[in-house]
């Protein structure tokens, strides 16, 4: 363990080597997901419909797991500030426990009504569809506390400053997931059934990894040495739910959000849809090193709040925004001169071609002046136990600025499908106006996580 202040510790050169595997991570975990849809559309639309629905309903279900080990790594990450590190061991073991604990009934409820759950969220389907659906939903379902162990041993490692561990891992995942699809997929024709075992193998490969060397005592500071025979402990089990419950609660309100704008979107045609897709997927990798800073952001504010240190906290955070903000402008300014020539590499009408530049338009300039105010400062937040906060915030910001929004412009004033992405641009001017207040205004160091 570094017994250097934490002032001393988080050196440029520490940064940097906590910084680039967040980053190559983030892009890492995108890139699964596009090579799962690319490698299952060989099979057939019937396919990727079934594995797109589900994937809309897991991204909900799964939720929990992110959220539990954003208060994890909270709780952890202040008791190592504090260089208490017998509680941030204990930490690390409740969180196991409750994330394999959540994981498990929500895989026995799925598993017991996932027919229910696919017919209720979009009634009648095509019956070729359907089994798709099924077959895929089964499936991944199996997988959930395989996924919610390696996000709880991932972010516990993060606690730790070790970000190199958990890119390696997320580098395994890929390699696997994408070599079991082309096995399984196109080698033994297994189709969606291929394609949802080559993720389920993955998972349980990371799980074990990352389990295992988190078991052994030359993980870091923080082990889960003798997780078997330690007894459930509510009240840190307390602080970390403490964390998670808004986080979650936040993440979902936030989901849902998106599904009711993607709705909207909808009703305008199929080149509106096209060009929200399309923009979507390239914002996707903008906000990639974004959100590489904001995991950095919690790490270091928790260790600092943990150790008292508020001024400490409040010079990374800005240190870090001050980054965030280069790399997030350097990048929209790339994408805003290569619009055209990036743009035509997808196979659009000459209208979805001309909406696409118009959302990325307005998506480039809202995110470079507000992005990282609105989704990286919150962490600096959350690490401070401020959580709550940051789930009203959120919430009443998607629902009565973004939604209200989108559905005004677009609606009602004819602005279309752009009138979404404006309604965006909104939601981020507010959020990063409250947020930059509530962080200036220092209500935060009143919060107490242990």
């Amino acid at each position: 363990m570094n017994t250097k202040p934490l002032t001393e510790q988080w050196t440029n050169a520490e940064l940097f080597r906590l910084l680039w595997p967040l980053i190559v991570e983030q892009v890492l975990n995108v890139t699964i997901g596009i090579a799962d849809t690319v490698m299952v559309s060989t099979v057939g639309e019937t396919a990727v419909s079934g594995v797109s629905l589900v994937d809309a309903i897991n991204v909900l279900l799964v939720i929990a797991f992110g959220a539990l080990s954003t208060g994890g790594s909270v709780v952890v990450s202040q008791y190592i500030g504090r260089k208490d590190l017998k509680n941030a061991s204990r930490a690390s073991k409740q969180l196991m426990h409750v994330s394999l604990w959540v994981s498990l009934i929500i895989m026995g409820l799925t598993l017991l009504s996932y027919r229910l759950l696919l017919g209720f969220i979009y009634g009648h389907i095509a019956p070729e569809v359907l089994t798709a659906a099924e077959t895929y939903f089964w499936l991944s379902a199996l997988g959930y506390p395989f996924l919610a162990v390696y996000n709880a041993g991932a972010s516990l490692f993060r606690s730790m400053g070790n970000s190199r561990i958990t890119m390696l891992v997320a580098l395994l995942v890929n390699g696997l997931n994408i070599g079991g699809n082309a096995l399984l997929i196109f080698g033994f024709q297994m189709g969606v059934a291929g394609a949802a075992i080559a993720t389920l193998v993955s998972r349980a490969a990371a799980a074990v990894v990352l389990s295992t060397l988190l078991m052994s005592h030359r993980a870091g500071p923080v082990s889960l040495a003798g997780i078997s025979k330690t007894p459930v402990d509510l009240a840190m089990i307390r602080r970390i739910l403490n964390i998670g419950i808004p986080s979650g609660l936040e993440n979902s309100m936030f989901q849902i959000g998106k599904l009711l704008v993607s709705r909207l979107v909808s009703t305008f045609g199929t080149p509106s849809i096209a060009a929200n897709a399309i923009t979507s997927s390239i914002g996707s990798f903008i906000y990639m090193p974004g959100q590489g800073f904001g995991m950095a952001i919690l790490i270091i504010v928790g260790q600092c709040v943990g150790a008292r240190d508020y001024r400490g906290a409040k010079a990374y955070t800005k240190k870090l925004l001050y980054l965030a903000y280069g790399v997030l402008i350097s990048l929209n300014l790339l994408i805003f001169l290569c619009m055209e020539p990036l743009v035509s590499c997808f196979s659009l009408s000459a209208e979805a071609h001309e909406l696409t530049k118009r959302f990325l338009s307005i998506h480039c300039i809202s995110s470079s002046i507000a992005w990282p105010l609105s989704f990286a400062l919150p962490n600096a937040l959350r690490a401070a136990g401020d959580a709550r906060f940051c789930m009203i915030l959120a919430s009443v910001s998607m629902f009565t600025v973004r939604l209200s929004l989108s559905y005004g412009l677009a609606a009602v004033f004819g602005f279309g499908a752009a009138g979404v992405w404006f309604g965006m641009a909104g939601d981020f001017l507010v959020r990063g106006t409250c947020y930059t207040w509530r962080w200036l205004h220092g209500r935060w160091q009143e919060k107490t996580v242990i």
